[in-house]
């Protein structure tokens, strides 16, 4: 006997949006939450010269400081969306952004590197619980093709985020100062707080977890730990040092020690047969290369338009912004054409769209523009990406009971930031010594940037044929509704 997951309605005295509206305030609520974790990736790149010379840290300390919170944030994800299976979507989410957003606070209130890396560390954190619990009370509050559109929405708010979050620390930190980078998340995620508590109704858990896998938990965290420390530190040392080989290598120890735990396991953290069934399967490769592509050239863009055409903070994030809005088009273009072509047809498309813009930036001469040789390439790439996003989201989840939305969530969040890890690294390695030069740099040091941008199309042009041979043919909206056993 199956039952259809429906919103609860109102009562009688509840003031409250009607189930329609409501559902829609729901994803604006979780949507914003979900921008400030991706925003805060992002808007500490511009602010680290300022905290620098603030707190007195060193190229080391403002390294760990930019990516602890990574660090952690993907590490923990798997976890994450496993607990909001096992104690409940609604409160998962309300702890991770309370601690989220306390971490904030004190984050823009440290004296000094210490108590910013430990906040950094607790942000992760809290992002870890928040994350897959918001994406899963999106997949069960919508189903057919309104699930279809409000994965759509999210991986526009997930995809703009990115560049929102150049402009924004460039804004705050030469305006208010780089504390503020961390305040602002403060009253904003207080106030999605009341939203979500009015908004999203308590429930039991979704899953009937007896056991809950600590030592999965630990073998999957460790394996994202060791593996991102050693992609985030790639850019520095390279792919043949050993701080990065060691890393790396005992990452695959650790996948090796979970896998083996989750065959065994009464409750495991991740179902291996989930992983591994067509739509997942698909998806999660997409989601990968999208994200790698968006990190990576975003990353390069970023770096040429401030050290070789010599824009400030402020003027290089706005010529983020067509970007950012190309990502809102391209997510709204293809949901639509979901319905039309499905996954398979759209997401290889995308990301051809992704490899032409990405080429055009391979083009970037050593005495360029942004609005002739950055912005035109750029929209290009991020329109494929939105399009390609929203393709691996909406595939992601066709056929996900309710009490899987979580582990599936979990699933999606981690390919993300591990693809956001693996763009910047990637990138930053290809491109090599031209990242350490300066405007107005002469001799071949453009050759890297030019590398860089090429390595980009080649990666969008091996996706999308990853898309068009594991992405399912079908429309997801004929996967129907979620249903709970």
């Amino acid at each position: 006997m199956t039952d259809t997951i429906t919103i609860q309605p109102p009562s009688a005295t509840d003031t409250a949006p009607g189930p329609e509206l409501r559902r829609w305030w729901i994803l604006a609520s979780l949507g914003i939450a979900q921008s400030m974790l991706i925003i805060d990736v992002t808007v500490l790149n511009v602010a680290l010269p300022s905290i620098g010379d603030a707190l007195r840290l060193d190229r080391a300390g403002l390294t760990w400081i930019a990516t602890a919170y990574t660090l952690f944030f993907g590490s923990l994800l798997l976890l994450g969306g496993r607990l909001s299976d096992a104690f409940g979507r609604r409160r998962t989410f309300l702890v991770g952004l309370g601690l989220f957003t306390a971490a904030s606070l004190s984050s823009g209130l440290a004296p000094d590197g210490t108590i910013l890396l430990a906040s950094r560390i607790a942000q992760g954190i809290g992002a870890a619980l928040l994350s897959p619990a918001a994406l899963s009370i999106v997949t069960t509050t919508f189903d057919g093709s309104e699930r279809t559109r409000a994965l759509a929405v999210w991986a526009a708010l997930s995809g703009a985020g990115a560049a929102v979050g150049v402009v924004l620390g460039g804004v705050l930190t030469t305006g208010i100062g780089w504390q503020w980078i961390f305040f602002i998340n403060v009253p904003i995620g207080l106030a999605v707080i009341v939203a979500v508590m009015r908004l999203v109704p308590a429930a039991p858990p979704p899953a009937r977890i007896r056991y809950l896998d600590v030592p999965g938990a630990l073998a999957a965290t460790a394996t994202m730990a060791f593996l991102l420390y050693g992609l985030i530190g790639s850019g520095d040392s390279g792919w043949t040092s050993i701080s990065v080989i060691g890393p790396i290598g005992l990452a695959a120890a650790a996948a090796a020690i979970f896998i083996r735990l989750e065959r065994g396991a009464l409750s495991p953290l991740v179902r291996l047969d989930l992983l591994a069934r067509g739509p997942l399967r698909g998806a999660l490769p997409v989601t990968l290369t999208a994200t790698a592509l968006l990190a990576g050239s975003f990353f390069l863009a970023s770096l040429y338009l401030q050290r070789v055409i010599g824009l400030s903070a402020i003027e290089a994030g706005l010529a983020f912004l067509p970007a950012a809005l190309g990502i809102i088009v391209g997510a709204q273009a293809g949901a639509h054409a979901l319905d039309a072509l499905g996954p398979r047809s759209v997401g290889a498309f995308a990301l051809l769209v992704s490899a032409i813009g990405a080429r055009l930036l391979a083009e970037v001469p050593i005495g360029g523009d942004a609005v002739g040789d950055v912005i035109p390439g750029l929209s290009i790439l991020a329109l494929g990406l939105g399009a390609a996003l929203v393709t691996a989201n909406a595939s992601a989840f066709v056929g996900v009971t309710d009490d899987d939305a979580g582990m599936t969530s979990g699933a999606v969040s981690t390919t993300h930031e591990l693809g956001f890890a693996l763009g910047v690294s990637v990138i930053s390695t290809v491109a090599g010594a031209s990242l350490a030069g300066h405007a107005g740099f002469a001799g071949g040091g453009i050759a890297g940037y030019q590398a860089g941008f090429m390595v980009a199309a080649l990666v969008a042009l091996i996706g999308a044929g990853l898309a068009f041979h594991l992405l399912p043919r079908e429309r997801p909206m004929l996967a129907g509704r979620l249903f709970a056993h």
